[in-house]
């Protein structure tokens, strides 16, 4: 499959010649800031949201992704989430409750595109007394959204939020206090696909987010033995010592429960986010490096070419796309490589018939007993 395709690019001023009239882009786009991939608005509009074609989001769970959409209008799209909590197998020794959207962590990833109105409601299906609501990092206005979609216990909030600019992006609870809301697993992703033209294709697209829990010691029980469940540390959080680090909610989402899959000579895609809350991420795959890396989740710009390693801080995100020459597994981590105890650790399962000729020795491999990197 081809992947050298890269975004269409229109002239920077949007008066200038096309070479043809299937060259130009829809005229609602060309009130544009050198960029047919975004919008940009009126300045003194009072309009409210027109009209438009009403579409219900196709929302997946991690490591899933929606399928790239193929229209070229936009719509009024429905994004339906609630919050609540849920008991986890966090790590192998101990559970604790996470609270999510629509009962994952992280939350669903929801794919658009520039132009489209987002209509977002929220239900809180929290019995714990606790408000929720969404801050989108997609959506232009303040709190992105968080005071449209405050909801206490067993109510349902709706915000509307046309989408402007293309890119990856995170989505979060900000209700107070913050931090506590993040740290416990409410966040998620937003693929906002640019309103010409899109990411070349690849066999595979897969979503991935790192994150931080913080737990207090596990608490004696009366038979003396300590307790399977481990609960918040705000100390803990405070002072950036986390107690796991994870892909995906859980230390073994991406290696025991789920791991990713490919076959020689296809293309992977990985939609990365960092929810922190405290830590910058160094995600590498190792065995593989990115044929392309949009840095930050930067789809417009030109992609930087065979990167090993890239940063990604909380709050961040990047997409990164890898060619899969050999067979065999391939491990994602984050390169400060200590957090691999922690949990911050994955596999990529590519199947197909050796490569000798890229890799290979005249002696039989010899796998590390026990090592994580090197199942």
């Amino acid at each position: 499959m081809d992947t050298t395709q890269e975004i269409k690019r229109y002239p920077a001023n949007p008066n200038e010649a096309w070479e043809s009239d299937t060259d130009k882009p829809p005229q609602s786009l060309l009130n544009i800031n050198n960029d047919a991939t975004s919008l940009s608005p009126s300045e003194d509009t009072t309009e409210t949201i027109p009209d438009l074609p009403v579409e219900e989001a196709i929302l997946t769970t991690a490591p899933n992704v929606p399928p790239p959409i193929t229209r070229n209008y936009p719509v009024l799209l429905r994004v339906p989430l609630t919050s609540a909590t849920h008991i986890a197998q966090l790590t192998s020794q101990y559970k604790y409750e996470q609270w999510n959207f629509n009962g994952t962590v992280p939350g669903p990833f929801i794919r658009a595109r520039v132009g489209d109105v987002v209509e977002l409601s929220l239900t809180n299906r929290d019995d714990t007394g606790n408000p929720h609501n969404i801050d989108c990092h997609a959506f232009e206005g303040p709190g992105g959204g968080s005071a449209l979609t405050t909801t206490e216990e067993g109510e349902t909030k709706t915000g509307r939020f046309k989408l402007l600019t293309p890119g990856l992006y995170m989505y979060h609870c900000a209700a107070a206090p913050v931090p506590v809301h993040i740290a416990n697993g409410m966040y998620g992703l937003m693929y906002v696909q640019p309103a010409e033209g899109d990411l070349p294709p690849v066999d595979h697209e897969y979503y991935v987010m790192q994150s931080e829990f913080y737990h207090e010691p596990p608490e004696i029980e009366d038979d003396g033995r300590p307790s399977k469940q481990v609960e918040f540390s705000y100390p803990n959080a405070l002072r950036e010592e986390p107690s796991a680090v994870v892909f995906n909610g859980h230390e073994s989402a991406l290696t025991r429960d789920k791991p990713l899959k490919a076959r020689s000579g296809e293309s992977v895609r990985v939609f990365f986010g960092n929810a922190g809350p405290n830590l910058t991420s160094s995600f590498h795959v190792i065995g593989s490096n990115f044929q392309r890396l949009y840095r930050d989740g930067d789809v417009v710009s030109s992609p930087a070419r065979f990167v090993q390693t890239t940063s990604v801080p909380p709050g961040g995100s990047t997409i990164v796309d890898l060619k899969m020459f050999v067979p065999g597994t391939y491990t994602l981590v984050d390169h400060a490589i200590f957090r691999l105890d922690k949990g911050a650790v994955g596999y990529l399962n590519v199947a197909g018939k050796p490569r000798p000729d890229i890799y290979g020795s005249t002696q039989p491999p010899e796998p590390c007993v026990g090592c994580k990197l090197h199942p």
